[in-house]
């Protein structure tokens, strides 16, 4: 059986989370408004398999929903050159740290970020 990996993805959002989602604003006071609002996640999928779940807001076979509904609202499309850069990880706890390594960088860049 082929070990499950994990990829890093990045979604870009429309620019309306800034100014409609308080909880998203709160998150980036870095935000100057010049560059994007992005969604970081992980995920066992291919990136765009993962993005349409978001979209279409997926159920899990338990029920669970699977999309962020900030995805969801908001998302626009995929940004690879952004995540491109990072290799698959073996691990669930590898990519969770990835994704929030990921994501920190990108605020640290001035752009907003949301991740779990």
């Amino acid at each position: 059986m082929a070990k499950t990996q994990y990829q890093i993805y990045v979604i870009e959002l429309s620019r309306k989370v800034f100014t409609e989602n308080r909880r998203f604003r709160e998150a980036n006071p870095q935000f100057n408004g010049v560059l994007e609002c992005l969604y970081v996640g992980m995920t066992s999928k291919t990136p765009k398999e993962r993005f349409e779940q978001h979209i279409k807001g997926s159920l899990s076979k338990k029920g669970h929903n699977l999309s962020s509904s900030i995805v969801r609202k908001y998302g626009s499309y995929l940004r690879p050159s952004l995540y491109n850069h990072i290799k698959p990880l073996n691990t669930r706890a590898e990519a969770l740290k990835m994704e929030e390594t990921l994501a920190l960088e990108l605020r640290r860049k001035r752009y907003a970020v949301w991740f779990n």
